[in-house]
C-alpha cells in the first residue's frame, strides 16, 4: 500500500536490482493492463548517444511555447527520481509522484502475481510518465529513450516523429559496438510512414538511417542537409544562434547555455517540431522559448568563488565534446578535476581527453549506484595516465570540498565522469538531502 511519498520511493527502490532487462513484453502488458495511455497523445520520441535529454529538454520548451501542454520524460535524474517526469516544463510534486506511482503500483502487483514475472525500476517509472500524461491529457509527450531504442520500455509507444541526435559507443555490452549495429538499435524507434529527424552522423550510421526510412517509408532530415545551425556566436552565459530549419530560418536565438555543441541539439529539436506541425515554427515564440531552456548537469556552474562546473560526459563522445567546448569557452582555465565512473566505462578517455587542463585530479565513488567504481581503484588507474597529483575521496562531498580547497577562490573546479556523480555534487552544493538511487 502506497500511502505517502516515502513509500513510492520505497516500492520504486526495492525494484532496484532487477536489471536492466532489454525487451517489451513486460512493459506492453502491463501498460495494457492500465488501457493503453501511451496510445492517448502523439509522442516524439528521442533516442541517441549523446544529447538525447538535452534535446527532450529544449523540445518540451519549445512545443509550450507554441501552446502544447507537454510532457517531458528523461532519464536518469541528477538528485529526484521525479524530476524524470514533467508537465508543462514543471516536474511532478512529491504529492502528483506519489499518486503516480500509486496508479502504476496497482496494476504492476496484479501483473506480478498473474504473470510470475517481475517488472524492473525503469519500467515502473515510464509506465509512471505515460500514465500520468494522460491523466494530465497532455497535447504532447516527448519522451527520451532510456537506453538503445529497439528494445527500451519507451518504444511501447508509437511516436509521430522519431528523433535520434547522434550515435557514438556506450553500452558496448548490450549495443555491441559497431556503429551501424547501434544504428539499427537506436533507429529501431522508427514507425513506418512518420519523419526520422536526425543529428550530426559518421557515414555507416547515416547510411542505416537512410535505408531504414526507404524501408518505412518515412522522411529523413538531416542535420547539415535539410536544417543546420546557419551561425552560433558566444554570449554572456551562452549563444546567439541562427537556425536554418527545415521550413524557414529562425535568427537572433538567445540560448543561455553553456557548449556549442548544445546549439546542434537546439537545430536538432527546431527541425522535430518543425516535423510534427509540417510548417514553420513561430519566430517570436521560438526567441521567447529559447531564452528559458535550462540543462541541468550539462556544463552547468553550479558555484562561483571557485567556479564550480558540473557536467554529466559519461562517455568517449561526451569527454570529447567536452574537453573542445572548455577549449573554446575557457581555453586559460586550469581544472581540479572530480570524478567518478561506473565500473563499465573507460574513465581513462576523460583523463586523456582533458590533458593540459587538469593541475589536480581528485577521484571518488557515488553512493546513489551499486555499479560506482570504487575510489581508490580509479585513483590507481588515473595515476598511470597523468602527470599531475591524483588523491582519492570516499564520497563526492569529500571529494567536490577538497577541490575547492585546492583551487582556491580564484580557481576552477570541473565535476565531470558520470551523471549519477554530477546530482549528488548539485545536492551537497545546494544543501539538497540524499540523491535517490537509481537504476537508468
Amino acid at each position: 500500500m502506497i500511502g505517502g511519498y516515502g513509500d513510492a520511493l520505497a516500492y520504486l527502490e526495492a525494484h532496484i536490482g532487477r536489471g536492466m532487462r532489454p525487451g517489451l513484453e513486460r512493459i506492453r502488458d502491463l501498460l495494457a493492463l492500465m488501457g493503453d495511455p501511451q496510445a492517448t497523445y502523439p509522442i516524439v520520441h528521442v533516442a541517441g548517444t549523446n544529447g538525447k535529454t538535452s534535446t527532450t529538454r529544449m523540445l518540451g520548451v519549445l512545443a509550450l511555447a507554441h501552446g502544447l501542454t507537454t510532457g517531458t520524460f528523461t532519464s536518469p535524474h541528477l538528485e529526484k527520481v521525479e524530476e524524470r517526469i514533467a508537465v508543462a516544463g514543471r516536474m511532478l510534486s512529491p504529492e502528483e509522484f506519489t499518486q503516480a506511482i500509486a496508479d502504476v503500483a496497482a496494476f504492476a502487483d496484479i501483473y506480478e502475481e498473474r504473470s510470475g514475472r517481475t517488472l524492473t525500476y525503469f519500467e515502473l517509472v515510464t509506465a509512471a510518465a505515460f500514465s500520468w500524461f494522460a491523466t494530465e491529457a497532455v497535447d504532447l509527450g516527448v519522451i527520451e529513450v532510456g537506453l538503445g531504442g529497439r528494445l527500451d520500455a519507451t518504444n511501447v509507444a508509437h511516436g509521430a516523429v522519431s528523433v535520434v541526435t547522434g550515435i557514438g559507443q556506450d553500452h558496448v555490452e548490450i549495443l555491441g559496438e559497431d556503429p551501424a549495429q547501434v544504428a539499427r538499435e537506436k533507429m529501431a524507434i522508427l514507425e513506418p510512414e512518420t519523419p526520422l529527424v536526425v543529428g550530426p552522423l559518421r557515414p555507416e550510421a547515416a547510411a542505416v538511417a537512410e535505408e531504414l526510412c526507404s524501408e518505412r517509408g518515412g522522411r529523413l532530415f538531416r542535420y547539415g542537409y535539410e536544417f543546420s545551425v546557419e551561425e552560433a556566436v558566444r554570449a554572456v552565459g551562452g549563444w546567439w544562434v541562427s537556425v536554418d530549419g527545415l521550413y524557414d530560418t529562425y535568427d537572433e536565438l538567445y540560448l543561455p547555455v553553456h557548449g556549442r555543441h548544445q546549439t546542434i541539439n537546439l537545430a536538432v529539436a527546431v527541425a522535430a517540431l518543425e516535423a510534427l506541425f509540417g510548417r514553420a515554427l513561430d519566430p517570436e515564440a521560438l526567441r521567447e522559448a529559447t531564452q528559458a531552456i535550462t540543462l541541468p548537469g550539462r556544463m552547468e556552474p553550479i558555484a562561483h568563488g571557485p567556479l564550480v562546473l558540473v557536467d554529466g560526459a559519461h562517455n568517449p563522445d561526451g569527454y570529447r565534446i567536452l574537453a573542445a567546448a572548455l577549449g573554446e569557452e575557457f581555453p586559460t582555465t586550469r581544472w581540479v578535476l572530480v570524478t567518478a565512473s561506473m565500473k563499465d566505462k573507460d574513465i581513462g578517455r576523460l583523463v586523456d581527453a582533458l590533458e593540459n587542463r587538469t593541475t589536480r585530479v581528485i577521484a571518488t565513488r557515488v553512493t546513489s549506484s551499486s555499479r560506482g567504481m570504487p575510489a581508490e581503484d580509479l585513483a590507481a588507474l588515473i595515476e598511470d595516465r597523468v602527470d599531475v597529483p591524483v588523491e582519492a575521496a570516499l564520497d563526492p562531498k569529500a571529494a567536490v570540498d577538497r577541490a575547492r580547497e585546492l583551487a582556491g577562490e580564484e580557481g576552477a573546479v570541473l565535476v565531470a565522469g558520470s551523471l549519477y556523480l554530477a546530482g549528488e555534487v548539485r545536492s551537497h552544493l545546494a544543501g539538497g538531502g540524499a540523491v535517490r538511487p537509481a537504476e537508468r
